[in-house]
């Protein structure tokens, strides 16, 4: 699920970019030679500009060399990259740093029940699987701007993402919620019963995957408006396959954790998760049965349009 600690770790975006600080440092960045993926840094001062070369071996937050994290926030508080193919025409992007973070989450309406749930959920274990407010709040507004009345969750944890799409439905909408871990189900049902949306909760407890073949098989294909999935990662290419089945032409399917701490694009990083993601990545890019976006929102999603079959000639 979810990471929701958006501080420095986008940083680990950075290896085969450029990061252009703006002038309001006067620290620059010093060398570390102990690891080998090499990032760009500038760190422009009020007067001058000073280069470096940061070495860092592993994309994640966690990997992070603390006098390189100590640097990097003495650094800059707005940092911005740019791709090195120039043929993207030097585009500066935002890169989220703790204090650009706060802003955005300064800038969330999450509703007070929410707020609640996120608190609680905070002193749990595995908090970090849970989505953070400003995804959430993206998709609620996808919920709704898609009109959707049918929705499903594959993997709920205690109910963040999935409450948030349950106050947006219409009353008569409903929401299939899929979650193997009764703990944490537990938390959720509590609040879907304070929020006053259990009606259109329908918990599935048990294997996600037993749970949406049981919907293909009960005649549920090509019924549903909008899928979220936050589960286990080595299973996104069979939920996949299982939701295009169930989701209308033009539903939408959203996929969160698609850049997976960076590690996705460090080509040195190979364990099970990390693998799978990436092939999901690369499979659902080649895929023209939907339209895709991806969307670099808390630890990353893909939002998947499907499309109108191509005709058999």
């Amino acid at each position: 699920m979810g990471s929701s600690s958006l501080g420095l770790h986008h940083w680990s975006v950075l290896a085969s970019q450029r990061a252009i600080l703006p002038q309001n440092s006067a620290k620059p960045l010093q060398k570390f030679h102990s690891l080998p993926t090499t990032v760009t840094v500038a760190c422009i001062a009020t007067s001058r500009a000073s280069s470096v070369r940061c070495h860092l071996g592993c994309f994640g937050f966690t990997a992070f060399n603390r006098k390189l994290r100590k640097s990097v926030r003495g650094c800059a508080t707005n940092p911005f990259v740019v791709a090195n193919d120039e043929k993207y025409g030097n585009k500066q992007v935002i890169s989220i740093t703790p204090q650009v973070y706060d802003y955005i989450l300064a800038n969330v309406r999450e509703p007070e029940v929410l707020r609640q749930l996120r608190e609680e959920t905070a002193s749990m274990h595995g908090s970090q699987m849970q989505v953070s407010p400003d995804q959430a709040q993206l998709l609620a507004m996808l919920v709704q701007i898609h009109g959707a009345e049918k929705c499903i969750e594959v993997g709920v944890y205690t109910g963040y993402s999935s409450l948030a799409t349950a106050l947006v439905l219409p009353e008569s909408g409903s929401l299939v919620a899929c979650e193997r871990d009764g703990r944490s189900l537990e938390v959720a049902k509590k609040y879907y019963d304070k929020a006053n949306v259990s009606h259109k909760v329908h918990v599935k407890y048990g294997f996600a995957a037993d749970a949406l073949r049981s919907l293909i098989l009960s005649g549920e294909a090509c019924s549903y408006d909008f899928a979220f999935v936050d589960a286990d990662k080595r299973m996104y290419q069979e939920y996949f396959e299982l939701l295009l089945q169930l989701v209308k032409v033009g539903g939408l399917i959203v996929f969160d954790n698609v850049l997976w701490h960076g590690k996705v694009a460090d080509p040195e990083v190979n364990d099970a998760k990390t693998v799978s993601i990436r092939n999901f990545n690369t499979s659902i890019m080649q895929d023209k049965r939907v339209s895709i976006s991806m969307v670099p929102i808390g630890d990353g999603m893909t939002i998947c349009r499907k499309r109108q079959p191509h005709n058999k000639s």
